[in-house]
């Protein structure tokens, strides 16, 4: 596996999301669609496409950043369930979803993947929940 200083962002991720902090392993990113608390941690990995690409190490490092990113996310949207997922049929590139889920949400209870017209962040709104992740995650 190559080293985290080849890693690119694959453009579509790139477009569709906001970033927000660099973790040990993974870039943290806000999907800009605010119908969902959703985010996507992107381990620095270059060429790893599936968790297996990844070295044991590294999987152990994505899991912890997971749970962390998730309990956070959590406790800030006080979400029902949180969705942890990676699917890669549209980025091949390894990304793992974190999405806060409650009853009621868009779409609720099926998937947030390919329903409706995305919603962006105002710029304003993007700082505020970048500002309190940041705070629930420390």
């Amino acid at each position: 596996m190559q080293d985290a200083t080849d890693h690119e962002l694959d453009a579509r991720l790139e477009a569709d999301t906001i970033a927000l902090l660099e973790l040990p392993l993974s870039r943290l990113l806000l999907m800009n669609d605010r119908r969902w608390p959703w985010l996507i941690l992107v381990p620095r990995r270059a060429g790893a496409v599936e968790l297996f690409d990844l070295s044991e190490e590294d999987r152990h490092e994505l899991d912890r950043e997971a749970c962390r990113v998730a309990e956070g996310l959590k406790r800030l949207t006080g979400a029902e369930k949180m969705n942890i997922a990676t699917l890669g049929n549209s980025v091949r590139q390894l990304h793992l979803h974190v999405v806060a889920r409650r009853t009621g949400d868009p779409n609720w209870p099926r998937p947030v993947w390919g329903y409706g017209e995305r919603e962006p962040y105002s710029p304003a709104e993007a700082e505020a929940l970048r500002a309190r992740l940041l705070e629930s995650l420390s």
